[in-house]
C-alpha cells in the first residue's frame, strides 16, 4: 500500500442518489488505482438534517456496488473534541470571533448576488457582512443570544489547482467572506463543529492526501484551504468532479424522480448497470467500448482502476432523463 490515502465520505441526510453514487465511483477508482488506503467517513456531524436510517443505507449502496475500505467507518459526531480543540486552537490565533447575526440578518445586509470569479462559480451563500468582525481576544462573549464561531478570511491562498478543473481562481474576502465553523449555541463550549472545520480536521488526522468530491464544492475548497493554513498545515490536492443533474440542469433532487440507488435496487436494476453508466458519463470509458457489458462487477472495476486517469474526466454536467428506462 502506498502513503496515498483517499476518503469516500457519504452525508446521512438522506439517501444517495445516482450523482452521489457517481463521484464516490471515480473516488474509489482513483484511489484504488494509487493502492492508496481508502477511508469511509459519515459527515454526520449536521445532526439536525441528518436520518437515522441513512447511515446504514448508504453502507449497504456502496458495497452493492462492490466498493470497498480499509478499517472500520469513521464518525463524525464521535470526535467532537478534535474539532473542539481546533476551535481553540483558531481563538488563540484570533482567526475567529464570535458572530450573533442571524440568517435574515447577513441576507439583509449583504450586497445582491454576483458570479464569482472562481472560474465563473456562482456564490453559494450571502457574504458576510463583517458585522461582528471587530470582536477581539479579551472582548466579552454575547450574553444575550446564541452566537456562533466565524472565521476571518484573508485574502489568499485565492487560487488552486484542481485535477479537473485546472486552475481555479477567487477573491476569498469579495466572493466567499468570513464562514462559521461552528453551530450557534448560548455558550462557547456548547458550539458544536459545523462541516467546514469538522472536514479539514478529519483529513489532517486521517492524512488524507486526495479529495474527491462534487465541483458544487468549489467555494468551499477556498474556505478549507485557509482552514489548513491556519492551523499549520498542508492541504490534499483537490478533484472536483461534475455533477449529474436533470434536463433543467439543477443537481439531482426529488422533483427530478426518484433516482435513489435503494430504488433502482429494489427495482431489480444490477449494479453493473450503475457502474458501467458512470464510467461512460465519467469520461473514463467512451460510449463505443461495450466491452464492460459482459463482465462482472469485479471485473469492470478492475479494469477501470487499471486505466484510470484524471485526464480522462470529463468537466460538463451530465443530464440524466428518466435513468431507469434505458440500460447503460
Amino acid at each position: 500500500m502506498s502513503s496515498a490515502v483517499c476518503r469516500l465520505a457519504p452525508s446521512p441526510t438522506g439517501a444517495q442518489h445516482l450523482g452521489n453514487a457517481r463521484t464516490f465511483l471515480i473516488a474509489y477508482w482513483s484511489a484504488r488505482s494509487q493502492n492508496a488506503r481508502l477511508i469511509l467517513r459519515i459527515e454526520d456531524i449536521d445532526s439536525p438534517r441528518i436520518k437515522p436510517w441513512a447511515t446504514e443505507q448508504a453502507i449497504t449502496d456502496l458495497r452493492w456496488l462492490g466498493m470497498d475500505w480499509d478499517g472500520a467507518p469513521i464518525i463524525q459526531t464521535e470526535r467532537s473534541p478534535l474539532y473542539d480543540q481546533a476551535r481553540e486552537q483558531l481563538l488563540d490565533a484570533g482567526r475567529v470571533y464570535p458572530c450573533s447575526c442571524t440568517r435574515r440578518d447577513i441576507e439583509a445586509a449583504a450586497s445582491a448576488p454576483h458570479e464569482s470569479t472562481a472560474s465563473g462559480w456562482t456564490p453559494d451563500a450571502p457574504v458576510y457582512p463583517g458585522t461582528c468582525a471587530g470582536w477581539k481576544n479579551g472582548d466579552p462573549l454575547p450574553e444575550d443570544k446564541p452566537f456562533c464561531f466565524r472565521f476571518r478570511m484573508h485574502a489568499k491562498p485565492d487560487r488552486f489547482f484542481d485535477r479537473v478543473h485546472g486552475e481555479v481562481t477567487c477573491d476569498p474576502i469579495r466572493d466567499i467572506g468570513d464562514f462559521p465553523i461552528t453551530r450557534k449555541a448560548e455558550t462557547a463550549a456548547d458550539c458544536l463543529a459545523a462541516y467546514q472545520l469538522a472536514v479539514v480536521i478529519d483529513d489532517i488526522d486521517a492524512g488524507v492526501t486526495e479529495v474527491v468530491r462534487g465541483d458544487d464544492l468549489i467555494l468551499s475548497t477556498f474556505r478549507q484551504l485557509q482552514l489548513y493554513e491556519a492551523l499549520g498545515h498542508s492541504p490534499p490536492s483537490h478533484a472536483h468532479v461534475p455533477l449529474v443533474t436533470g434536463t433543467d440542469g439543477r443537481r439531482l433532487a426529488k422533483r427530478h424522480g426518484d433516482t435513489r440507488l435503494s430504488h433502482f435496487r429494489e427495482q431489480g436494476m444490477t449494479p453493473e448497470t450503475i457502474v458501467r453508466w458512470a464510467a461512460k458519463t465519467s469520461g473514463l470509458c467512451p460510449d463505443s467500448d461495450d466491452s464492460l457489458k459482459d463482465m462482472t462487477l469485479d471485473q469492470i472495476h478492475q479494469k477501470l482502476i487499471g486505466q484510470f486517469d484524471w485526464v480522462r474526466i470529463q468537466r460538463q454536467p451530465t443530464i440524466v432523463d428518466d435513468f431507469g428506462s434505458s440500460e447503460a
